[in-house]
């Protein structure tokens, strides 16, 4: 009888040890902000979402499409010289004075850390002529650099247009474009800078408070935003270990909403997922970056994409489930095996 518990035991230990539980349901998060995504870095990958493909009016998040356009088709060492139209713009300001002559990558710093919305103006007439042209610059670069189908930017800085709308989705596949780029990353993630110019002379601080006052660990940077018509939105990008993830939060309507919503995706996306086991071949196609994202997040592509994340493409979790199978089988056979050479040798004494 002692020989039967012990073998009871034993399987149980087995089977509570091998049994997989990495891997969390994809339960509901309670978020305040209308839409939201997390994304994997990595593999373009949709953790979680809520609501992604909803057309959303962006604000300042609007500058992170603006920079890595500026960035990689302008020439950061240009020198800029300030138009009166960027000068008188409405909104967050690095005041600029008109005439004044300042580098096409302080002008970026400014745009990105502390979001000044003359800087993007500056930026956009020194570019294309003026800001109807760099928009369409914007619209252009991130449908045929990085695939995204339900945006349309009609300036460089966020202020409010009818016209003028993005998804969570496309802001998510924008910034993990965006932080392939050096610059741009060393950009965003900056959280203070010594500014001085002709009429303003301070320290920028960066206005995403998880990089300040609200302190997330792993938190890169990202950039946040507010109109009245578009609530408060952030885009953030954290990373922990090999796991880089993007979070984009639209419409909220408190200020200290999208931070909580990022930190509550965050929280569960580093807690359930880890992507580093994926081969590259899997996810990564050398021709464009659109082929390793699906065109649209709806329930079936979301499911399936989770359970890519979850089963490692469905290969090793089946292999791991197998061997498990295997295992406790053969645990079961040696139970029996033993109980019934007990029963045997009890056969054999009253014999």
């Amino acid at each position: 009888m002692k020989t039967t518990r012990i073998l009871l035991i034993v399987i149980l230990l087995f089977h509570s040890l091998l049994v997989p539980t990495i891997f969390a349901k994809n339960d509901e998060l309670s978020l305040h902000s209308e839409s939201a995504i997390l994304m994997d870095a990595k593999t373009g990958l949709v953790l979680y979402e809520k609501n992604s493909t909803s057309r959303m009016y962006p604000a300042s998040i609007t500058k992170l499409v603006s920079g890595i356009v500026a960035i990689e088709e302008g020439n950061l060492t240009d020198e800029v010289v300030v138009s009166e139209k960027a000068r008188n713009v409405e909104g967050t300001r690095v005041y600029l004075n008109e005439g004044e002559v300042v580098s096409l990558k302080k002008l970026l710093q400014g745009l990105l850390i502390n979001s000044g919305n003359d800087a993007g103006v500056a930026i956009a007439e020194h570019i294309d002529g003026s800001v109807e042209n760099f928009s369409q610059r914007m619209n252009t670069f991130v449908s045929e650099k990085i695939g995204v189908t339900d945006s349309s930017f009609v300036n460089p800085h966020g202020l409010f247009d009818e016209n003028h709308y993005t998804t969570a989705y496309d802001m998510a596949k924008i910034m993990r474009y965006a932080m392939q780029n050096e610059e741009f990353k060393e950009m965003i993630s900056t959280e203070t800078l010594p500014w001085k110019g002709e009429s303003w002379e301070t320290v920028l601080v960066n206005h995403h408070r998880m990089m300040r006052e609200v302190p997330y660990e792993g938190v890169i940077g990202g950039k946040n935003g507010y109109v009245q018509k578009s609530g408060f939105t952030l885009v953030t990008v954290a990373q922990r270990g090999e796991s880089q993830l993007i979070a984009v939060t639209l419409k909220a309507s408190g200020r200290n909403q999208p931070y909580q919503d990022t930190m509550a995706l965050f929280d569960y996306g580093f807690k359930h997922y880890d992507t580093s086991f994926i081969p590259e071949y899997q996810y990564k196609n050398q021709d464009t970056l659109e082929k390793t994202l699906p065109t649209k997040v709806d329930p079936e592509i979301h499911a399936s994409k989770i359970e890519e994340v979850k089963g490692v493409s469905g290969e090793a979790e089946k292999g791991g489930q197998t061997f498990h199978s295997w295992l406790t089988f053969c645990i079961i056979l040696v139970f029996v095996f033993v109980l019934v050479l007990k029963f045997r040798k009890k056969q054999q004494f009253y014999l």
